[in-house]
């Protein structure tokens, strides 16, 4: 067996091991003006390493959150573990929690009202 079939080969069984497409990892990794090249070795751990997280990521929110019930995974639950649990809480401003924009609203107003008074 000749080098390449078996970098090949580890290379179809690696790809096995992971759901997200490497492609797009690669796409992400590229965007970023410091990278110039990027190793298969790195590409695949990286990729494996935000698969892991974001399964880490779904599960505590589903153990968290209020759809366990339903068996089901929602924002909220996403916003609620970003918000309380400190591993996740540099997520807070990319999962911020929702609020109606009545309610955004009147905390704008008090917020201002209160600066006034200053």
């Amino acid at each position: 067996m000749s080098a390449s079939t078996t970098d090949k080969d580890n290379n179809v069984s690696t790809n096995k091991n992971i759901s997200l497409p490497i492609s797009r990892v690669r796409l992400i990794m590229k965007s970023s003006p410091d990278v110039s090249s990027i190793n298969q070795d790195a590409l695949f751990l990286t990729t494996k390493a935000t698969e892991l997280f974001v399964q880490y990521l779904a599960v505590s929110s589903f153990n968290n959150g209020s759809g366990k019930g339903s068996k089901s995974l929602s924002y909220s639950d996403l916003a609620s573990t970003a918000e309380e649990k400190d591993t996740f809480h540099f997520l807070t401003d990319i999962l911020p929690k929702k609020i109606l924009a009545g309610d955004y609203l009147k905390t704008l107003e008090q917020i201002q009202d209160e600066e006034a008074d200053n």
